[in-house]
C-alpha cells in the first residue's frame, strides 16, 4: 500500500500546490491560462512528437491493446449519452456533451504520470500508442454525434469539413503526426534539435498537472449530483473494467494491459469541459465531472494499480 501510495500522492500533491497557489492568489488566473497553453500548445505536443518519432510502430499499434481501451471509451461514451437522455431527461445536445466526459478520459495529464512513477519511463510505449489517437477518435466521435444533434442543417460536406479543420489545428494532433513522420522516413533529426525538444519535454508534465490544478480552481461543483455521480461512475470504474476484462480475455502482455486499464481509470480530462463550453451544452455537468473526477482518481487509481499488481 505504501508503495502505491507513493506512485499517486506525488501527482496529486502536484495538482493541489497549483490549485492552492491559485486559490490564494499567489498565482494568477492569467498564468494559469498561460501556462496551460504552453504545455498544451509547445510542451505537451513536444513530448508526443519526441515519443512517435521513437516507438516502434508495429510493436505497439497492437490491435488488442487499442480494442480493449477504445471498446471501454466509446461504450461509456454510449452509456453516457443515453443515460443522459432518459435516466435524467436531458436535452439531445446536453447528453452528447454528457457522453463526451465519460469517453475522454485524462490520459495525458493523469494517465502517463502515474502510469511513469508506477511502471518507470520505459513502459510508456503502449501508453503513447492510445494517445496517439485518443483526440482524434473521441473528437471525431463527439463533433459527429453533437453535429447530428444539434440538427444544424450544414451539409454532410461541410460537416466533414468542420471536423477535419478542428482536427488539423489540435496542437496534440500535429505533434503526434510529425513524429510519425519522422519515425516513418527513418530522417535523423540534428543534435540541437533533439537537445532542444528534450529540454521542453522535460517541463512538460510537472507544468501541466500544477497548471491542472489552477484550472479546477474554475469549476465549484453544484447541481446536477446524480449525473456528476454516473460520469464518474463510467469513467474511473467501468471503462477500466471493461479493458481489463477485454485485455486479459485477449491475452494482452502485462504491459499492454497496464497501459490499457491505467489510462481508461483516469477522471475527465480538463477537455470534456473545454467541448461542453464549445457547444454551450451541460457545461456545470462537465466541470464539476472534471473537478471531481480528478479528486477520486486519488482514489481509484491507487485501486486499479493494487489489481494491476
Amino acid at each position: 500500500m505504501g508503495a502505491l501510495i507513493e506512485v499517486v500522492l506525488p501527482v496529486f500533491l502536484v495538482i493541489g500546490a497549483g490549485y492552492v497557489a491559485v486559490l490564494r492568489g499567489l498565482f494568477s488566473d492569467a498564468g494559469v491560462d498561460g501556462l496551460m497553453k504552453f504545455t498544451q500548445k509547445f510542451a505537451i505536443p513536444c513530448l508526443l512528437f519526441s515519443a512517435m518519432s521513437q516507438l516502434d510502430l508495429a510493436a505497439v499499434f497492437e490491435w488488442r491493446l487499442l480494442l480493449s481501451f477504445y471498446a471501454g471509451a466509446l461504450s461509456c461514451f454510449a452509456l453516457g449519452l443515453l443515460g443522459a437522455r432518459h435516466l435524467f431527461g436531458r436535452p439531445w445536445t446536453d447528453s452528447v456533451a454528457i457522453g463526451f466526459c465519460a469517453l475522454f478520459s485524462n490520459s495525458v495529464l493523469l494517465g502517463l504520470p502515474i502510469a511513469e512513477r508506477a511502471y518507470g519511463a520505459a513502459s510508456l510505449a503502449s501508453n503513447f500508442a492510445i494517445i496517439a489517437i485518443h483526440s482524434p477518435v473521441c473528437y471525431l466521435t463527439g463533433i459527429t454525434a453533437m453535429e447530428i444533434a444539434r440538427s444544424s442543417g450544414k451539409s454532410l460536406f461541410a460537416t466533414v469539413g468542420s471536423i477535419l479543420k478542428a482536427m488539423a489545428s489540435n496542437a496534440l494532433i500535429i505533434g503526434i503526426a510529425l513524429g510519425i513522420a519522422v519515425n516513418l522516413s527513418g530522417v535523423t533529426l540534428p543534435t540541437a534539435l533533439t537537445d532542444a525538444v528534450a529540454l521542453m519535454v522535460r517541463a512538460a508534465l510537472p507544468a501541466a498537472l500544477f497548471g491542472l490544478g489552477g484550472i479546477l480552481v474554475r469549476y465549484r461543483p453544484e447541481g446536477d449530483l446524480r449525473t456528476i455521480g454516473f460520469v464518474m461512475l463510467l469513467s474511473l470504474i467501468v471503462h477500466p473494467a471493461i479493458a481489463y476484462g477485454m485485455g486479459a480475455g485477449l491475452g494482452l502482455s502485462q504491459e499492454a494491459l497496464r497501459a490499457a486499464v491505467v489510462t481508461g481509470a483516469m477522471a475527465p480530462g480538463v477537455n470534456a469541459y473545454v467541448f461542453a463550453d464549445m457547444y454551450g451544452s451541460a457545461r456545470r455537468v462537465a466541470a464539476s465531472a472534471v473537478l471531481g473526477g480528478t479528486a477520486a482518481t486519488v482514489v481509484t487509481a491507487w485501486a486499479w494499480l493494487a489489481v494491476l499488481g
